[in-house]
């Protein structure tokens, strides 16, 4: 008897059963009857924050770094989110703090205690937030890319003028919406540079001009130059060549700092959850000689090649086969987001099926239970009532392009050129501390759709 209990024990320690807690209670229709107690909250899908870098922020007027408490580090990483919704989670006790990130991912529990809004953050500390803190309600009315012509009329500027996030003397900042083309083959095409020319100009003779681009599946900020010296400027600091093109020490200090963050959702996982890719690319011609590709470069030498490299780091856990992703691209090639997560990473960017579409082909789009990383507990996503709302997102059909340029840090280039006009005037001129712009677009409602079905906690 002793052996077979023995034995049931070992069987339940080895399939994880848990048995079950003692009846309580229950009255319903006025009878008494033995239920089951209440469940408890279910765990939250945690978000993971970059780790604090320790200098001071870029686009935040702070005077040391050593003065930032959590609070301002979250408002500042997540700053399209209202600023009461963080404060809401940090008066729940739902943010919390770790130190390394080997420790955090080793183990199945992640060793993390709870901060307050006013504690001061430490280089390299980690700060997890749960997903809830950047779910945004989704309106139902999808905006309609307007027919660009040679001449907009009142709607079509206004269109434009709606994406318009920041405008100085030499810059214009933009929040792509997908699915609309950066540049197109003639000017009357439906594409932001014949839309922006004719309808962005404001009291310019001429409209901006593209200095970066994005692809017309993506969305996210676009930068645009107003004047030719901040276009040089700009290109300057988007080649690859940027040192050798310097104009000053302060502009190379400022380049230095500059950066792009992307959000993308992936089918898989990364096998490590952050790290560097350094994979070189080059472009073939398919057999057709009209498509071209962008693929990794085989080490043979003969074939031209352009240096890539792409940073990335995990969000948060796998829901439904799904990982939330951020990447920095280090270098500006064509598609290096999406080859790098889709041949390098092995894990293809959502709704990306001229790199994906072998995967695609294959995944499940149904949803299933995924476990969290950290506590082991059972996560499914749910699937709306209304139908509509699923438009583009990841539990559609055709699921549109999930990448997103949501971040863009560069140096004030309205600034540098009054500067630099004023040392060339007088010989002399001050040496003014850095000053850096830092600009955060929401995503698109496709992706806050899947965002927010991602962040559900039902079994």
């Amino acid at each position: 008897m002793r052996k077979k209990l023995l034995s049931r024990e070992a069987l339940s320690a080895a399939v994880g059963y848990k048995p079950a807690s003692s009846p309580v209670i229950r009255v319903s229709n006025h009878i008494v009857h033995l239920g089951r107690p209440k469940e408890g909250p279910k765990p939250r899908q945690l978000l993971s924050l970059p780790p604090f870098p320790g200098h001071p922020l870029p686009g935040r007027n702070s005077t040391s770094a050593a003065y930032v408490t959590a609070i301002s580090w979250l408002r500042y990483y997540f700053n399209d989110i209202p600023p009461l919704v963080i404060q809401k989670h940090f008066y729940e006790g739902l943010v919390q703090s770790s130190r390394g990130l080997s420790r955090c991912y080793e183990g199945q529990a992640m060793p993390m205690k709870k901060i307050r809004p006013n504690d001061i953050m430490v280089v390299g500390a980690r700060v997890h937030v749960p997903v809830s803190v950047a779910e945004i309600k989704v309106s139902k009315r999808f905006d309609v890319i307007p027919s660009a012509t040679q001449y907009p009329n009142a709607d079509e500027i206004e269109y434009m003028q709606r994406l318009v996030k920041y405008k100085d003397s030499a810059i214009l900042v933009l929040n792509k919406p997908p699915n609309l083309p950066v540049k197109g083959p003639v000017p009357i095409h439906n594409s932001m540079d014949a839309l922006a020319a004719a309808s962005l100009s404001y009291d310019y003779d001429e409209g901006p001009k593209l200095v970066c681009r994005l692809d017309r599946e993506s969305s996210g900020l676009l930068l645009m130059g107003r004047t030719k010296e901040s276009i040089s400027y700009l290109q300057c600091l988007f080649s690859d060549m940027k040192k050798t093109k310097s104009f000053s020490k302060e502009w190379n200090d400022a380049c230095d700092g500059t950066y792009q963050r992307y959000w993308a959702l992936v089918i898989g996982s990364p096998k490590q959850k952050e790290g560097l890719i350094c994979a070189p690319l080059t472009k073939v011609i398919l057999n057709d000689g009209k498509t071209e590709r962008v693929i990794l470069t085989h080490n043979s030498g003969l074939e031209a090649s352009q240096e890539a490299i792409t940073e990335y780091r995990m969000l948060g856990p796998i829901i439904n086969g799904c990982s939330w992703i951020e990447l920095r691209p280090r270098t500006n090639c064509k598609h290096q987001l999406r080859v790098h997560c889709a041949e390098a990473l092995g894990t293809p960017i959502v709704g990306d099926y001229k790199y994906g579409w072998f995967v695609h082909s294959r995944w499940k789009q149904m949803p299933r239970v995924d476990y969290e990383v950290t506590t082991g507990e059972p996560y499914k996503m749910r699937r709306p009532e209304d139908l509509d709302v699923q438009k583009g997102s990841v539990l559609s059909k055709v699921p549109l392009l999930h990448l997103h340029c949501r971040e863009m840090v560069l140096p004030n280039i309205a600034k540098f050129i009054e500067l630099h006009n004023q040392r060339s005037r007088n010989s002399c001129g001050d040496p003014e501390e850095r000053d850096i712009l830092r600009f955060v677009a929401p995503m698109p409602s496709h992706m806050k759709i899947s965002w927010n079905l991602m962040s559900s906690c039902l079994v």
